[in-house]
């Protein structure tokens, strides 16, 4: 499926008003999410763990967190926890790598990336990369579901119609990441995120987590 972004660039862009009219939804959304990180947190413990571990013994001078200043809701910054997958100077050597970016637009996607450690590579198949978000989503930076949250550099490449997609709590899931995740390029995932705007309810956000469920070990698109 490819979008091109003429097909939709001419349609009338969300408004802020629009979406915060939702307020039963919105408020319904924070309990779930709450619930649902406290209860993910409580029952992965094991695997933190574990993953904290193996982080340590391929790299026992690198920490097993990591952050990247995201840009979430409204363009507010926040800090988004993972565990590291990755070298400790995989940033200063994002420069040698960009020739290589394997999807269009404002993303930096590499399936062989040489930064990527060997625990690394599994962690991010699986997901398991990814389980500190919980955290952002206690803090209130991230929903369960929602877009994913961009990098600051990609946001200055934005056009007024992919900055809709910042009208939203940025989630650790959401329609793009079940549908098609790295397997399409930027245009597609915005189109992906806003057809999620413009559908957002507790049933379609049950269905993306559900969905979740069963994507996050195995996925071909992971990487």
């Amino acid at each position: 499926m490819r979008f091109e972004q003429s097909e939709y660039a001419s349609q009338p862009l969300l408004s802020k008003e629009i979406v915060e009219k939702r307020r039963i939804y919105l408020i319904t959304k924070r309990l779930i999410d709450l619930i649902g990180a406290v209860f993910g947190l409580l029952l992965l413990l094991p695997v933190f763990i574990v993953v904290a571990i193996f982080i340590k013994l391929e790299d026992p001078k690198g920490p097993v967190f990591f952050y990247q200043t995201r840009v979430g809701k409204n363009g507010k910054e926040f800090k988004m926890y993972k565990f590291r997958s990755m070298v400790t100077d995989a940033e200063e050597r994002l420069k040698e790598l960009v020739k290589y970016n394997e999807v269009s637009g404002a993303m930096f996607k590499m399936k062989d990336d040489p930064r990527i450690t060997n625990i690394g590579k599994f962690i991010r198949k699986t997901s398991i990369d990814e389980l500190p978000q919980f955290i952002n989503v206690l803090l209130g930076d991230m929903s369960l579901v929602g877009p994913r949250p961009p990098l600051p550099r990609e946001v200055d490449e934005y056009t007024d119609y992919d900055k809709q997609r910042l009208l939203v709590t940025p989630g650790c899931t959401g329609l793009w990441q079940v549908s098609a995740r790295n397997s399409v390029g930027f245009d597609e995932m915005v189109q992906l995120d806003i057809t999620y705007i413009n559908n957002q309810s507790i049933i379609y956000d049950i269905k993306i987590i559900l969905k979740t469920i069963g994507v996050l070990f195995g996925s071909n698109n992971a990487f």
